[in-house]
């Protein structure tokens, strides 16, 4: 099913190849599982997971016109029951008050101005937003990665398609 894309150059959606890549790696573990689709532009990626059996899926974006998109995309896939669309800036709702636990946390912000390590950094110091199997996934550019110092999660994963990369984080402590 095509999905519409968010209007204008704010968002940097998702390739088929590597969303295709990225849930061949998460497998049936997606079915029934919980996901907090981040920087979610078009939604592509949580709607994906939703149309792959996950139980729920919450999308966040701090622009309008992706927030609306997100919206239509759900409507026209039939999702809707199963998300929650909020509009909030990614770094507020996770130093916020922490209201459920996720399977999988995406994290795909603009590229080239460090916003994939501010908001892992964020959900490193507030890992009640993650159950105790989660990953954290990060799309990025490839140029972007540098290891960053983090207490309750380490890289366990990464997979460079072209111009993107899959960087992969669970917590700490053997809780893979």
């Amino acid at each position: 099913m095509r999905l519409k894309s968010v209007p204008g150059d704010s968002t940097r959606p998702i390739t088929d190849r590597v969303k295709e890549a990225l849930f061949n790696i998460i497998g049936a573990d997606i079915y029934n599982a919980s996901l907090l689709d981040l920087f979610a532009g078009t939604g592509s990626v949580g709607i994906e997971a939703l149309s792959r059996g996950a139980s729920y899926v919450r999308f966040n974006d701090r622009l309008n016109a992706a927030v609306r998109t997100i919206r239509e995309n759900l409507a026209i896939t039939k999702l809707s029951r199963k998300a929650d669309v909020i509009q909030m800036d990614a770094y507020r709702l996770l130093n916020g008050a922490i209201d459920r636990t996720f399977d999988y946390l995406f994290i795909a912000p603009p590229q080239y101005k460090e916003m994939w390590q501010s908001a892992l950094q964020a959900i490193d110091r507030n890992i009640g937003w993650l159950s105790q199997d989660a990953w954290v996934i990060v799309q990025i550019d490839p140029t972007e990665f540098e290891p960053i110092q983090l207490i309750n999660l380490a890289t366990f994963d990464q997979r460079k398609y072209g111009s993107t990369l899959l960087v992969f984080y669970s917590l700490l402590n053997g809780e893979e």
